[in-house]
């Protein structure tokens, strides 16, 4: 266990926030070397990585590096190419009452702040908010996952070689240390893991009225309606599903299928299966594990209800349990009670959309939601009628990708969102600036009011 002093943190925050107000962490030009500082320590110590995430999670260098490095990359090449734009001050409409004004938004670093990363993603789910508040010009103290320990290790080890504490820090421990940075005051916390922990982050964070970034998840269902292509839709359910031995915070957590496809589409999964990760998915060298032993035998218990369509297979000596879809479940039973974050899928099947609609609805809002269907009028139909953090129509995660789109949830999936310019506003605080000119007055406002109430009120109508 790590332990970290109280004192260590508090004169560890008083640095920062000297070295914030130097100012030094604004300049453009500063940003960008920093970008690139990272940039090259995800090139210098890949292999370390790659070693620490199959340690940690048994991932291959192929996912590694699909889902944390190379996203990463993606995300330092968005923030250089576009910071020079996302610093520029934006010109508003002012009203015309106030003729001669010129209004604007700034955006301004906030200062010092926390991020708290998880371990199913242990090293692009905290260093992608470190990116947009390094652009935005924070100083940041990282808290990575303690369950993901040598991923957690290398993080610390390359960072505290490139940035100076005062700059950038990096906190490894286990719950007493989160505890002990959360009792202190940080312009920003943005924390990515369960909606449980979230809600303790969430309370800590209102003692020093600190605003929050909470990257949560939930049930995300998939609808499957009956026109679709199955061979497409087969392939990407399973691989969104099964990505990370599904440790996914978006990943489909349950299929409402339309009954007149289920069959079929269930057929075609099991074959995609095999084609994926082979007869004993425990060989592939593409097939995760789960991440220690508590949530193995915590997905154990989900597997009693229902009719096995393919997998549960376990062994608890690996914390091994192979891709399992279950069908014939039942609202009530105890895997639709909670967030799967494993690899069992289950399946529910419905007869008109409006079914599948009205079950979504009576559920916490997820962080995503999936529809596979070429109707166009169903797509705009759910697109309008659920709510979620996001929508991918007719495949499984890649809205993740693109940096244009806000990443984040809404209601008990999360607060605020990321990724790309989002990433960048997140960490900027919106400054609204209005100059007026010196060239003329407007002597209206002034008492005594030498206008009448109608003459006011034809005024504000320029508002």
């Amino acid at each position: 266990m790590i332990l970290v002093h109280n004192s260590f943190i508090k004169e560890l925050l008083v640095k920062q926030r000297d070295y914030f107000n130097t100012g030094k962490t604004r300049d453009i030009e500063f940003k960008k070397t920093q970008l690139k500082k990272v940039q090259s320590l995800l090139v210098k110590y890949e292999t370390e990585f790659f070693k620490a995430l199959n340690t940690d999670l048994r991932k291959s260098v192929t996912e590694s590096y699909m889902t944390e490095i190379g996203f990463l990359h993606a995300e330092i090449r968005y923030l250089l190419k576009n910071i020079k734009h996302l610093h520029k001050p934006v010109k508003i409409r002012t009203p015309l009452v106030y003729m001669g004004a010129k209004s604007y938004i700034y955006n301004e670093p906030l200062g010092v702040v926390l991020i708290m990363g998880p371990w199913n993603y242990p090293l692009q789910l905290i260093i992608a908010p470190l990116l947009g508040a390094i652009a935005a010009g924070n100083c940041a103290v990282l808290k990575p996952s303690e369950l993901a320990l040598c991923t957690s290790g290398v993080i610390k080890k390359a960072l505290e070689n490139e940035f100076p504490q005062e700059y950038i820090a990096v906190i490894e421990g286990g719950i007493e240390v989160s505890q002990q940075l959360l009792q202190e005051r940080f312009d920003h916390i943005f924390f990515t893991g369960g909606t449980a922990v979230g809600k303790i982050v969430m309370q800590a964070a209102a003692g020093n009225l600190t605003p929050v970034t909470l990257e949560l998840g939930g049930k995300s269902p998939c609808i499957i309606d009956e026109d679709i292509n199955i061979e497409y839709a087969a392939r990407r359910i399973s691989w969104g599903k099964f990505l990370n031995a599904g440790q996914t915070c978006v990943a489909p957590d349950y299929l409402l299928v339309h009954r007149n496809i289920k069959q079929r589409l269930l057929g075609q999964m099991k074959k995609v299966l095999l084609e994926f990760y082979g007869s004993d998915p425990r060989q592939s060298p593409n097939y995760g594990r789960i991440i220690n032993y508590k949530h193995f035998e915590r997905l154990l218990k989900l597997l009693d209800k229902g009719n096995i369509i393919a997998g549960a297979n376990v062994d608890p000596a690996e914390r091994y349990i192979s891709p399992t879809i279950i069908d014939n479940i039942s609202p009530d039973d105890p895997v639709m009670q909670e967030e799967i974050f494993g690899p069992i899928l289950p399946v529910i099947e419905y007869e008109v959309l409006e079914e599948a609609i009205s079950f979504i609805n009576e559920r916490p809002k997820p962080l995503a939601l999936y529809l596979f269907s070429r109707d166009k009028a169903k797509q705009d139909t759910i697109c309008k009628e659920t709510s979620s953090g996001g929508i991918c129509i007719n495949d499984c995660l890649i809205h993740l990708t693109n940096q244009e789109l806000p990443f984040g949830g809404v209601g008990e999936s999360g607060i605020g969102s990321y990724h790309g310019k989002n990433t960048f506003t997140t960490f900027s605080h919106q400054k609204s600036v209005m100059k007026n000119t010196m060239l003329f007055d407007m002597p209206v406002k002034y008492p005594s009011y030498k206008i009448s109430l109608q003459g006011i009120k034809k005024l504000l109508r320029l508002m």
